[in-house]
């Protein structure tokens, strides 16, 4: 239907018909045909810079974000889309005329670009001000989750949305620092948010509690993500806390264990340093150290790698289940 709708002369064909098609196709699908994409994208484009802010137009903009940031494992060149993704998210900057979801849904677009484009990170890091944005969104969520999850109907529907917003905020997040660098005080503040909201979520809600875990541990394996500023957030600390906890789950288990792998193991590299850097360096690492000391794990520090051919091993059985 995509197809011959489209191959319609242009006052003939259906365009509210096509744009219905194609977010249709891009929401209901995981393996995406390169035709049926080219298609798509001009229409769904077209739609999402439309600039009315009336509650129709908005939710016209709203369904076409939302299903081209479904494409997530799908090559797409920048030439076909990188100018208007940014029109709409600087305009959003300027005049707030996106719905939240639409204007995460262009994030999200955007930000699973850089696996297979690293050319985007200027363009997210510097032109857009990707932890800026971020962290101004968690900090509006964090503000209307209910963290103590009262029971009556409507404010359980209200807590639901609020917290799948939150989550895929989270998800951006987390796959932004797999591939970007941040070593400046904005990326304290959205680091230090994350840790804020993982203290908030880790009595009563799960998902978000697991994504603030997994976050970290992407930050700690990212070698651009400095090691002082994930100290300087509180992250070791709030970590260390959470290995006492009786009912913490492998997978998360796992993640913390992680986290520590990595920032020991970035902090026996010396890379080239000079004497300052150096002498940085060794002070960070006593630090972590005397902290897992204080805290009783003497006998972890010396057989951790026994405990991650462990936990590698459930990990590989979470990935199967």
């Amino acid at each position: 239907m995509m197809e011959e709708e489209e191959k319609k002369e242009k006052e003939k064909r259906d365009e509210n018909l096509l744009v219905d098609l194609c977010d249709s196709y891009l929401l209901n699908n995981f393996r995406f045909s390169s035709k049926l994409i080219s298609i798509s994208f001009p229409f769904l484009l077209k739609v999402a810079l439309k600039k009315d802010e009336n509650e129709e137009t908005q939710k016209e903009v709203e369904m076409a974000l939302l299903a081209l940031s479904n494409i997530d494992n799908y090559k797409v060149e920048q030439k076909v889309y990188l100018n208007e993704i940014t029109e709409i998210i600087e305009y959003h900057q300027d005049h707030r005329n996106l719905t939240r979801l639409a204007y995460q849904s262009a994030w999200m677009f955007l930000i699973f670009r850089l696996w297979e484009d690293k050319s985007l990170k200027d363009v997210v890091v510097n032109e857009l001000n990707f932890a800026r944005e971020a962290t101004k969104e968690l900090k509006e969520l964090t503000k209307c989750v209910n963290w103590k999850r009262e029971k009556e109907a409507e404010k359980e529907e209200k807590e639901k949305k609020e917290e799948i917003a939150l989550l895929r905020w989270l998800r951006i997040t987390e796959f932004f620092f797999r591939f970007c660098e941040l070593r400046n005080e904005e990326f304290f503040g959205l680091f230090r948010c994350v840790v804020q909201i993982y203290r908030a979520s880790m009595e009563n809600h799960r998902d978000i509690f697991f994504m603030c875990i997994l976050f970290a541990r992407t930050a700690g394996e990212n070698e651009n993500v400095k090691i002082d500023g994930i100290l300087s957030v509180g992250a070791v600390d709030v970590f260390l806390w959470e290995l006492h906890r009786k009912t913490l789950s492998n997978e998360n288990m796992y993640n913390v264990l992680e986290f520590f792998k990595s920032i020991s193991a970035r902090l026996r590299e010396k890379k080239g340093e000079d004497e300052m850097e150096e002498a940085k360096r060794k002070a960070i690492k006593m630090e972590i150290f005397e902290k897992l000391e204080e805290e009783g794990y003497e006998d972890m520090i010396t057989s951790l790698h026994e405990a991650f051919r462990f936990f590698i091993e459930k990990n590989i059985v979470f990935i199967y289940l």
